[in-house]
């Protein structure tokens, strides 16, 4: 009976393990290893940079930037278009790194420094909702491109669960 309840609280540790790591969300560090910076390459930097992926809701964007030069603050389509800060979203974030959970819908974030905005220090990324058509239809041909990858603390926890079970596996069997 013992062999059984210990193999019952393993089997819900491994289902526990094998669900965080499928609902496992993706973390999106603008600009990789450059960072939120004035981009050497003008307005076309960020828009490359977010072309490259697939956003999701529950994704966490991350901004990596000197606190002492800039800041980033979410703002509507108008203000983004002409780099002011007039229609802001929310508070602007002037520590790094700077975290946005992502919703549904396009989002639209700028350098606080308006001179870094006209220079390209700004990002626009549409984030695709739980019903689009590329999320729900399994037949889509884009279906696959858009599942999350898990984070590396992700695995990384995963892993760590994984190793505590099998521990706590061999102590009681």
């Amino acid at each position: 009976m013992e062999k059984i309840i210990h193999m019952v609280v393993f089997g819900a540790l491994f289902v526990a393990i094998l669900l965080q790591v499928t609902t496992a969300q993706t973390v999106h560090v603008v600009g990789e290893d450059t960072a939120w910076i004035i981009p050497l390459n003008g307005p076309t930097a960020y828009e490359s940079w977010a072309s490259d992926r697939t956003f999701k809701v529950g994704d966490t964007l991350v901004f990596n930037f000197n606190a002492l030069n800039h800041g980033v603050q979410e703002v509507s389509r108008a203000s983004f278009e002409g780099c002011n800060m007039d229609n802001a979203i929310g508070e602007a974030l002037m520590t790094s790194p700077a975290n946005f959970t992502l919703t549904p819908g396009e989002h639209y974030y700028i350098c606080t420094d308006i001179k870094h905005c006209e220079a390209g220090q700004r990002l626009a990324i549409t984030v695709a909702g739980t019903d689009t058509p590329e999320a729900s239809d399994p037949t889509s041909s884009t279906a696959i491109d858009t599942i999350p990858q898990p984070s590396s603390s992700t695995i990384m926890f995963a892993s760590f669960l994984l190793t505590l079970s099998s521990i706590a596996l061999a102590t009681f069997l």
